[in-house]
């Protein structure tokens, strides 16, 4: 029950009490319910309060507070934290799952050779390739081909790697590592 069915029950109870008293009592009972209603609000909204106070000193370091949302109080808990208990072999088994980073692949020797390929980015790859090299204070292409050699010095790294990797992670897959 919200607390306007409660200040409906208490009309209603003045009004039942008002009808024994006669038509006088009636029309007094009347032009008090509403000074009463505003006063019945506060008292309830006053005892509410008390009480969520009370449960959050029990609570501690929890919380209840009363809120009012239009006319009627809601209550909001805030549960005190629990403490997980520790795992040492989850803790240990999380530890020994993380992999070391691959470290930056080394520098090739710069014999002079390059060849050129022409490669076709979808727009939206384009602006994020651009955006990468930027952020990292390179050209396009020399983010590319660190990029690419980042990638192809991982384990598993190469021709026809990548097939396999991508039949089975499926469309969208990505690259994973170090770049400098």
């Amino acid at each position: 029950m919200n607390l306007t069915q409660y200040v409906d029950q208490l009309r209603q109870e003045l009004a039942v009490a008002a009808e024994a008293g006669g038509e006088e009592a009636r029309a007094l009972a009347e032009r008090l319910t509403a000074p009463l209603e505003s006063a019945a609000r506060l008292t309830l909204l006053k005892a509410l309060s008390a009480a969520a106070e009370e449960i959050t000193s029990e609570l501690a370091p929890g919380s209840v507070d009363v809120r009012l949302r239009g006319l009627d109080p809601e209550f909001v808990v805030t549960p005190p934290p629990t403490a997980e208990p520790f795992d040492a072999e989850a803790e240990y088994a999380a530890l020994m799952a993380v992999k070391p980073p691959t470290p930056p692949a080394p520098e090739a020797p710069d014999d002079g050779g390059t060849a050129r390929i022409n490669l076709r980015l979808p727009a939206h790859v384009k602006t994020r390739v651009e955006e990468a090299a930027s952020r990292d204070g390179l050209s396009v292409n020399a983010w590319l081909v660190r990029a690419v050699s980042a990638a192809l010095d991982q384990p598993g790294g190469g021709p026809g790697a990548t097939a396999g990797r991508r039949e089975a992670r499926g469309f969208g897959g990505g690259f994973t590592g170090w770049v400098r």
